[in-house]
């Protein structure tokens, strides 16, 4: 994820090459991430917090963070500047990252896996006090890679529920399409092209146009019809439930992620 935001906001002269410094323990991935985009790398957390001014960008496994806790405390003393931390940890509220990040401003966001071909969803939650440009700042990086939308940090699980686990829910909607036109005679390669169309396509004319999805819905169902038959067995087998229940089932998770 935090390639996938790098290279948008590379590609898109948001940031330049030479203002970007990433550190990564991996040597391969430092010398890979070098040759890719010419941004400067290390293997050093602090080098990364003693020269940023602007935005520092946590993007690691939540278990990492005892450790980039541990590279602050042994920095922060002496630094003049305070960046604004933008963290996409999963799971791990501003009042953690407040509290053994101190004292960087924080905004939590909640991306998904759609960035990488800048196509993502991004929920951000402010944490109080943050100044209106620090802010604009955080949408304009997570602009980078798709729509943001700002929430409390409350709805954070809820956010995860649906466009955080999303993305799999969809791979699975577009997997059984296809299986369904396998077992109706379809050969796999076009019925899977037919199935992901299918679901592009919607989900543009849905935005583009505006529609409630219900609306879109009655548009292709007429009376009698494939459609309402097809829309029949979906409702017999409970898919809007099913649905719904695994939205709250990662919400759940999500919580229970967040307290340990």
């Amino acid at each position: 994820m935090g390639e996938a935001i790098l290279s948008r906001l590379l590609e898109q002269q948001i940031y330049s090459p030479e203002t970007v410094l990433v550190s990564d323990p991996s040597p391969e991935r430092r010398e890979a991430l070098a040759q890719r985009y010419q941004v400067e790398v290390t293997e050093s957390n602090r080098q990364v917090m003693e020269s940023t001014t602007e935005v520092l960008l946590l993007a690691v496994k939540p278990q990492v963070l005892p450790r980039i806790e541990a590279d602050w405390d042994s920095v922060k003393e002496k630094l003049e500047h305070r960046p604004l931390l933008i963290s996409i940890l999963a799971g791990i509220p501003i009042l953690r990252l407040k509290a053994g990040l101190d004292p960087l401003p924080v905004v939590r966001v909640m991306p998904n896996t759609n960035a990488t071909v800048g196509a993502g969803m991004s929920a951000i939650a402010p944490s109080s006090g943050l100044r209106s440009e620090q802010l604009q700042l955080a949408k304009t990086i997570l602009g980078a890679v798709g729509e943001v939308v700002e929430v409390p940090e409350t709805a954070m699980d809820a956010v995860t529920g649906v466009s955080g686990s999303g993305p799999a829910y969809v791979a699975l909607l577009v997997e059984s399409l296809a299986d369904g036109g396998v077992a109706s005679g379809l050969s796999r390669e076009v019925a899977l092209q037919l199935a992901m169309q299918t679901v592009l396509g919607t989900a543009t004319l849905l935005q583009e146009e505006q529609l409630h999805p219900a609306q879109l819905k009655d548009r292709v169902t007429s009376p009698g019809g494939t459609t309402i038959s097809g829309v029949e067995a979906l409702e017999t087998g409970g898919f809007r439930a099913a649905v719904m229940k695994a939205v709250k089932a990662a919400m759940t998770r999500a919580k229970e992620l967040g307290s340990q």
